[in-house]
């Protein structure tokens, strides 16, 4: 009985946060909305749209208008809840594109909150803004992922624990899928591999670990809570990369050739990091991160302007690497082995 009332409970918010999405759609958008639009846009069907104005109507007593096939709303109905600076707008609008260059698929939650942003946004700015959300709707949805985002979210903001079902990527210590009770304590994005990625205490390892939310194939709310995790947790992404801080700490040494010396300073690329330059004009690199997964990507996008010189083990792995590369590439092309110059 319970599961069931929880169950009902959780269509009637799924139901109202859809017809609040499509309020401020019809808020952002003041000459109005055809439903297919906005269904496309809240990822429902056109018959759910109608069925939801109505109700915005009949139930929210929300003044609408209907012309020529478009829905809108009054322009008394809302009053800006927010003013932004020029400065501040222009955040926004940075922020946007950044969202689309990152999303390969179309989160309807994500997009509301940039639509209710650009609803107070300079008209050019807002414009701007609405077709990259556009361009962002047109992507594919995954109706798995964001069912668990929005689950782990949840339980992030309630503190609440989860169970999940887990599929390691292959080159992971423990590669075999598996079952963990976890804390959530933070949903982080990545740049690097255009993931998110839940942080958590993994009860079942009793220890910090990483998911990348796209590898839970099922997750599952419990009434259970936790406390807050203390502030060490904070202290955990300044050795981290990227997104991975549950590894052990490694010093890292590299030489950057004299040719890209400039570029490799414009840019500060980890809090720990302490960069020296050579009197032939290459410059040493050090810093202390977690593990060498992901600044093993970092280092091999720099090609040959680069070379590790701690430690050992990752030195040797890039290496190997880059004969592999250099196998696979052979002699140039319509060039046999073999032939003259």
């Amino acid at each position: 009985m319970a599961a069931m009332d929880e169950e009902r409970g959780s269509t009637k918010r799924d139901r109202l946060a859809r017809m609040t999405r499509i309020l401020a759609l019809l808020n952002a958008h003041p000459d109005g909305m055809k439903p297919a639009e906005i269904a496309r846009r809240v990822d429902s069907s056109v018959r759910t749209v109608y069925r939801d104005l109505r109700s915005i109507e009949g139930e929210l007593t929300m003044p609408l208008w209907s012309e020529g096939g478009r829905w809108g709303v009054d322009a008394e109905a809302f009053l800006p809840p927010l003013k932004l600076t020029r400065g501040e707008a222009m955040a926004v609008v940075l922020s946007a594109r950044l969202m689309v260059r990152y999303a390969d698929k179309y989160d309807p939650d994500l997009a509301s909150a940039f639509e209710k942003l650009a609803a107070v946004l300079p008209a050019a700015l807002r414009e701007h803004v609405d077709r990259t959300l556009d361009d962002l709707s047109r992507r594919p949805t995954d109706e798995t992922f964001n069912r668990h985002l929005r689950l782990l979210t949840q339980a992030w903001a309630e503190r609440r624990i989860v169970v999940l079902d887990y599929t390691p990527a292959p080159y992971a210590p423990e590669a075999a899928p598996r079952s963990a009770r976890v804390r959530p304590y933070l949903i982080e994005p990545s740049l690097q591999t255009h993931a998110l990625y839940l942080i958590g205490w993994d009860e079942t390892k009793d220890a910090m670990r990483t998911f990348k939310i796209e590898r839970i194939r099922d997750v599952a709310l419990t009434p259970e809570s936790f406390a807050a995790p203390d502030a060490e947790i904070d202290g955990m992404f300044e050795r981290a990369w990227d997104i991975i801080a549950d590894q052990e700490p490694v010093d890292v040494v590299l030489r950057f050739a004299a040719r890209v010396a400039t570029r490799v300073r414009e840019a500060r690329w980890h809090p720990t990091e302490a960069v020296a330059e050579e009197p032939d004009g290459s410059l040493t690199w050090r810093a202390t991160v977690a593990g060498p997964i992901e600044i093993r990507l970092w280092i091999l996008s720099w090609g040959d302007d680069v070379e590790i010189l701690e430690p050992t083990a990752l030195r040797d792995d890039v290496a190997a690497t880059h004969r592999r590369a250099a196998a696979a590439y052979g002699p140039p092309l319509g060039r046999p082995t073999g032939s003259g110059a």
